[in-house]
Order: structure tokens, then C-alpha cells, then sequence
């Protein structure tokens, strides 16, 4: 019987922002996500509670190299974790040094707040993972879903009828609505619109989302996903030709997005873990960068 727990690892000391999860299954454990590195002690405080040390967790698999789903990675690579990952990932994670430069160019002075420290994983620390692969630790077997869309390099990873979506599956928390993550520079609608069908024909009854936790009604979630993607993507779309500064764009959409939230009834506390877990700035940002390169394709 597999066991799973949702470890809240209380980013920037805010609940339901960001989630590892921990996999139990006779005698193997896993960890699927390790979070960023800020929230490291969270995450060994997290796993205490389930009843075992970190270091006795051997197997690590994330579902994409962002730093708030796999920057922790090479601490645990360093406490002996094997890391499965996509091998579009690899060098990135064997050298981080561009990935780094990428998000302090994003993030400047809270880089460091937001994601602590981010060293190299050691090479034979990595395992790269094909697409429909399978995983067999113990008897616990772990099927790979290359899931691009949200990122070139992202896996969604399933175990029997549950699947670990990561962001494929959007951010959905608590009772709010299930939003589309837009974060440059690798959003591309079509291979995302194909990553949901993916999901759809995977016979899943669970799903477990980075941004966050539990959700069980597989068909509703992706529909509210592709409505919310589309819509985002029309929205950036119809601004850009409007001639408006990026700048004004940005504002116009973290104001509509912040409406949609209260729209449905959020509380002030939930829309912070919606923006904390998917900053409306970083979707004007990765949308207008898709629609230029579709643009430029033409």
C-alpha cells in the first residue's frame, strides 16, 4: 500500500504556497520535489514528522529545474540522493551557473531571500529519465510523463492511479481556482494543450500539485487549466497590439489577475499563496516572449 504525505514547506512563512511530497511504499521512500533551498529546513523538519530522517530518503525526482520546485536538489544529492530529472535539466543541474545568473537577472536583491543557495549536483548524483520510462525502487514502480509546456523540461511522474504534476497541471489552492503558470522562457501553448490531453488519457484519480496538494476531480481540473491558459494567453495577446510599455501591461494584468482571485471569493491570505506560488509579472513575461516568437515564426 503506498502512503503519501504533502510536506508544506511554508515559503516566505506562508502556508499552501509550496509542497514537496513523500512516498512510501512497504520499505522504499521517495521524495517527489525538493523545494528551493530556503525552505531546506522546513522540508527535514517536514519529513521528521512522517517518522524518518532526510538523509535515509535515497530517491529524488523533480518535476522541472525552477528553483522553488528543485533548487534543494543538490543538498540531497550531497546527503547520497539519486535525482531523476529530465535530460534537458541535466546540465543545468550539473552546472548551475547559467540557471543562477537567470533568476538573480529576475529576481536581483531577493534572490538569495526567495531561494538560498544553489551549488552544482555532483554528475553521478544524476539520472536522467525518458519519456514513459519506469522507476523500480523496491516494488515501487515510477512512470515519467514528459509534460512540456510550462517548461522544455519537465516531467510529471506517475505512481499507479496518482500522478505528481508539478506545474503541468496548474496551480490550484485550497478551494480557489485552478490558474495556468506562464514563467519564461519556455512556455509554449500547443505543446502544453498536447501535455493535458497527455494527462487525460493517463487514467489517473489523483493528482498532486506542487502549488498545491490534493485534487481528485482530474477532468474538471484540466478543463478549468485549459480555460485558464487560453484565456491568459488571449488576454497578453490582445495587450501587446495595444502598443502599451511592458511596464503598464504588467500592471494591468497583476491587476486582473488579483480580480479574478477575489472574484472567486478569496481571502486577502489566499491571493498572497497564489501570487507567492505563481507571480502574475512572471506570466506577462513568459506569454509576451511566446507570442513573439510565434510571431517571428511567421
Amino acid at each position: 500500500m503506498i502512503k503519501i504525505y504533502i510536506l508544506d514547506l511554508q515559503f516566505q512563512q506562508k502556508d499552501n504556497a509550496i509542497a514537496a511530497f513523500l512516498v512510501k511504499h512497504e520499505n522504499a521512500y521517495i521524495l517527489v520535489e525538493t523545494g528551493p533551498y530556503s525552505s531546506f529546513a522546513q522540508l527535514t523538519k517536514e519529513v521528521e514528522r512522517c517518522g524518518i530522517h532526510l538523509s535515509d530518503i535515497r530517491h529524488v525526482f523533480i518535476t522541472h529545474i525552477h528553483l522553488d520546485h528543485a533548487g534543494a536538489s543538490w543538498a540531497l544529492a550531497e546527503q547520497g540522493a539519486t535525482i531523476y530529472l529530465h535530460p534537458f535539466g541535466y546540465a543545468h543541474m550539473a552546472n548551475p551557473e547559467k540557471l543562477i545568473d537567470s533568476a538573480r537577472r529576475i529576481y536581483k536583491e531577493q534572490m538569495d531571500t526567495l531561494w538560498g543557495d544553489m551549488k552544482p549536483v555532483a554528475p553521478e548524483r544524476l539520472r536522467t529519465v525518458a519519456h514513459e520510462e519506469i522507476i523500480e525502487i523496491g516494488n515501487l514502480k515510477i512512470k515519467a510523463l514528459h509534460t512540456p509546456g510550462h517548461a522544455n523540461h519537465h516531467i510529471a511522474w506517475q505512481v499507479d492511479e496518482v500522478i505528481f504534476t508539478g506545474d503541468v497541471a496548474g496551480v490550484k489552492i485550497m478551494d480557489g481556482p485552478v490558474v495556468a503558470p506562464c514563467p519564461p522562457p519556455d512556455i509554449d501553448i500547443e505543446k502544453w494543450l498536447k501535455s493535458i490531453e497527455l494527462l487525460r488519457r493517463a487514467n489517473a484519480k489523483t493528482f498532486y500539485l506542487t502549488h498545491f496538494g490534493k485534487v481528485e476531480n482530474i477532468e474538471t481540473h484540466l478543463n478549468e487549466l485549459q480555460y485558464s491558459l487560453e484565456q491568459q494567453a488571449h488576454w497578453i495577446k490582445s495587450v501587446m497590439q495595444s502598443g502599451q510599455s511592458i511596464a503598464e501591461i504588467t500592471q494591468k494584468f497583476d491587476a486582473w489577475a488579483v480580480e479574478q482571485l477575489k472574484n472567486m471569493g478569496l481571502s486577502s491570505s489566499q491571493v498572497v499563496s497564489y501570487q507567492l506560488a505563481n507571480p502574475a509579472w512572471m506570466s506577462v513575461a513568459g506569454l509576451m516572449r511566446y507570442w513573439e516568437k510565434k510571431m517571428k515564426a511567421v
